[in-house]
């Protein structure tokens, strides 16, 4: 869609990860506060391209396999459209802090440096890195070790419940739970680093943040009410948990950290909150910020007020999953009255009144990544996030 007149006058914003219902929420919010919107990718993004919101796409090679390129490219957005500020969505986050410094000096990116970054998505190093903070406010950090085989996780958690991940993975992939232990027939664990962690039973739950500097400009939290089986959430249900942004604020203080930030919890049954992972990048709390509510100013660095939180109590949603996926989830399960319910109290995320492009874009783009997977050999989530997914690989110069 071509900018409309004035567009020369108006600020522009670069959103990258255009496939993510975060990067289409952020382009909405920005068109809504006057901002001309461009919205990047290297795969099929019809979500957020269908959008009346957005002025414009760009194109990027995949970052995972083509780094250089992929910087290169954005480089060149950025001057051809006169960029003034950068917002990642997804992991194309670690190779934007990567190759910061391709893009001019006067551009505001909205991400920590990649030495940050990379430390903040090892699901190892981020327990070290958090250990301090939690103790200060009163937050558990379970106890973290790297393995790489069975028998020394089995050996590290010496028959305590355990919880097994890939170090550097996404949407709880390959997570494998042991509740009562590590059991004999436990399959053996792929090649690669594993984060062996101690468990923690209890309630889960995720936020978002917002940085600059050290300084904690927004934070939300949710429960992630309805989900794929153990994996992406597609109905976020707020809560406000003060302990929540309190280790928030003192994290991202204790490291300078400028950018998005998001951190998944387990609540006890006594109410004590333990943090278990972090994600240096928008997530799904972004959504539960009310449209009037100054987020794209708070990204901008333009607002200096108190910390920004949901100026409302409504939950947010993935509409077609919930009628879909999370339907068939509660019929299944005899949930349909909790289902319902759920269903009334929440916004979709993909459907505006005046705007609904986008939940054909959505179709569009699943289809396209149907087709990758089966030329591919792979599965649909690999198909849909392997261009720019990173694992804590070495990139080049």
């Amino acid at each position: 869609m071509a900018a409309g007149g004035g567009a020369a006058l108006m600020r522009t914003v670069l959103i990258l990860g255009a496939r993510a219902p975060v990067a289409l929420d952020l382009a909405r919010r920005f068109a809504a506060a006057g901002w001309r919107v461009i919205a990047a990718d290297s795969t099929a993004c019809g979500l957020s391209a269908r959008s009346r919101a957005v002025a414009a796409t760009l194109a990027l090679p995949p970052p995972r396999e083509q780094p250089l390129a992929w910087a290169a490219a954005l480089a060149a957005g950025v001057r051809e459209y006169a960029v003034e500020l950068v917002i990642p969505t997804c992991e194309e986050a670690f190779y934007l802090a990567r190759y910061r410094e391709r893009l001019p000096d006067d551009v505001r990116v909205v991400v920590a440096d990649f030495a940050t970054m990379r430390r903040l998505h090892s699901k190892v190093d981020f327990i070290a890195t958090a250990r301090e903070t939690g103790a200060l406010v009163g937050v558990d950090v379970p106890a973290t070790r790297r393995v790489h085989s069975l028998a020394e996780a089995r050996d590290w958690a010496g028959g305590e419940p355990l919880v097994l991940k890939p170090e550097f993975s996404r949407f709880g992939v390959h997570v494998r739970l042991y509740p009562r232990g590590l059991p004999k027939e436990a399959p053996a664990l792929p090649e690669g680093a594993w984060a062996a962690q101690r468990f923690h039973a209890g309630r889960e739950l995720c936020s978002y943040a917002v940085a600059d500097h050290g300084v904690l400009r927004a934070c939300s939290a949710y429960r992630p009410a309805w989900r794929l089986g153990d994996s992406a959430s597609f109905h976020f249900a707020p809560v406000e948990l003060p302990a929540i942004r309190a280790f928030t604020a003192a994290f991202v203080a204790r490291q300078r950290y400028t950018g998005q930030i998001g951190f998944d919890w387990i609540q006890a049954a006594d109410g004590r909150l333990a943090v278990i992972e972090c994600n240096p990048r928008a997530t799904s709390g972004l959504h539960l910020f009310a449209a009037c509510d100054p987020l794209p100013a708070t990204l901008a660095g333009d607002h200096d007020g108190p910390v920004l939180v949901p100026g409302h109590r409504r939950a947010a949603m993935l509409g077609a999953m919930m009628a879909t996926a999370g339907l068939m989830q509660a019929l299944r399960s005899g949930r349909a009255r909790e289902w319902w319910r759920d269903w009334r109290s929440a916004d979709d995320v993909i459907t505006r009144a005046g705007d609904r492009g986008p939940l054909a874009g959505s179709l569009h783009d699943l289809l396209a990544w149907r087709r990758q997977a089966k030329a591919r050999g792979v599965g649909l989530r690999a198909a849909a996030t392997g261009d720019i997914e990173f694992n804590g690989e070495a990139l080049p110069s």
